[in-house]
């Protein structure tokens, strides 16, 4: 079996969740045997282009293309560059002629993408992962109001233009049309949480054309537990990492750091914060955290951004993780990365991350956006006896990207198989009537 995974970048230029989800399925594909993969991922500024092709070579490992695309609509997903797409994309399906094209994300390369494959060669099964509900959402696809910042419950264009009062509900509307179409296109939908598969049902699309299927990850050894200093330590370290985004509750986490009482936090309790982009946050945003940051003094320490490879280092110095994320995040990678090393989380009550930490059984749950309820959760791990034991036995091993890439392969087979079955005479008797 041939495959091709599609993503919106590639891990080595474009550090993001989707990326290494998707990087991950091609190096466990490739370690399957039977399979040859190919891994196509979408780059564009300030990486310089090539000559006058879209494509590029990475010219790290075979197999790996890197397509470039910057003539992008984002509120349309769309690729005006459709010539490009036509001439150069086209050209790798051929080339490649993949039994399967598995999309892990069309942001930057456009759906016009999922037409060219059907089109090019029309009996390609086409798969595509959601990681987040960008189709359904034009706010970055994180489901939340504009301004107010209050959770989405549904998507509608007159609810939509509520939070975009320049685009008429009539253009959302066409946008909607659009979207639908073009992922009609595929044959199967893939999404790491039944949270997010559920919001796409909920938006229309077809619930016996999705499986959920988490994310695998690719860690060779765990961390082992922090080294405690004497007995009597306390599992007193917590540490956050992600983006130092709004959506993210950063700035949630360190307003509850502050309100926890000195009597309780002590002198050995630390928050570890590991993340950036802070710059490109908004001001009023930037002003919050500075603020929130100067009242939490000595209790925080910045550590700056990593590298997902660093993550195992990283953790031998962290006792709990810490997702404060206000929005419904689907399955993120932090989480699977956490569990494998053994380490609680202490995550918001919403989305895929109350699906996937089980409260009071390997984590605990605080109410999002709630900094006191938070300073609840904090004050326990801080201070109810064996918490951290209990939990952390209560962990199970996240799926490996071998295991990932063998669940997919299940599913590519059987694709392939319905799509080789022959039409019911019945109904290709009702087809040539009408």
């Amino acid at each position: 079996m041939r495959v091709l995974v599609i993503s919106h970048g590639h891990p080595s230029l474009s550090l993001g969740g989707a990326e290494i989800a998707s990087y991950n399925l091609h190096k466990g594909l490739q370690a399957c045997g039977d399979v040859d993969t190919h891994y196509l991922a979408r780059v564009g500024a300030p990486t310089q282009r090539h000559a006058g092709t879209a494509l590029m070579s990475l010219r790290q490992r075979g197999g790996e293309l890197l397509y470039y695309a910057e003539d992008y609509d984002h509120f349309l997903i769309s690729n005006r560059a459709t010539e490009e797409i036509e001439r150069d994309f086209v050209r790798v399906l051929q080339d490649l002629k993949p039994d399967v094209v598995h999309f892990h994300h069309f942001i930057g390369l456009g759906l016009e993408c999922l037409f060219a494959v059907r089109d090019a060669l029309p009996d390609t099964r086409i798969v595509v992962t959601f990681h987040e509900y960008l189709s359904i959402c034009h706010h970055h696809g994180q489901m939340v109001k504009t301004g107010a910042f209050k959770l989405c419950y549904r998507s509608s264009p007159t609810d939509c233009n509520a939070c975009f009062p320049e685009i008429s509900p009539a253009r959302f509307l066409a946008r909607e049309t659009f979207v639908r179409g073009m992922l009609g296109l595929a044959d199967h939908f893939v999404s790491p949480s039944r949270f997010l598969a559920e919001r796409y049902v909920d938006w229309g699309l077809a619930a016996e054309r999705f499986s959920v299927i988490e994310n695998g990850i690719d860690v060779a050894e765990a961390a082992p537990p922090r080294a405690l200093p004497d007995g009597k330590a306390r599992r007193s370290r917590f540490a956050y990492f992600g983006q130092l985004t709004p959506y993210k509750g950063a700035d949630v986490l360190i307003d509850a750091v502050t309100r926890i009482p000195d009597s309780i936090w002590g002198e050995d309790s630390i928050l570890l914060v590991y993340g950036g982009n802070l710059e490109r946050q908004p001001q009023d945003y930037k002003d919050k955290f500075a603020a929130l940051v100067e009242r939490a003094g000595r209790r925080v320490r910045f550590c700056g951004a990593f590298q997902n490879h660093e993550m195992p280092n990283l953790m031998r110095s962290v006792d709990w993780v810490v997702m404060p994320s206000v929005w419904w995040e689907n399955s993120p990678i932090v989480i699977q990365e956490a569990f494998f090393h053994g380490r609680p989380i202490l995550a918001s009550n919403l989305g895929g991350m109350a699906e996937k930490i089980t409260d009071e059984v390997d984590g605990l749950h605080f109410r999002s956006g709630s900094p006191e309820d938070l300073v609840d959760c904090m004050a326990r791990a801080l201070t109810e006896p064996k918490l951290w034991d209990r939990l952390r036995g209560g962990i199970k091993r996240p799926l490996s990207h071998v295991e990932c890439a063998e669940t997919h392969l299940e599913l590519y087979r059987r694709l392939m198989a319905e799509h080789r079955q022959p039409v019911p005479a019945a109904r290709d008797a009702a087809a040539m009537s009408a």
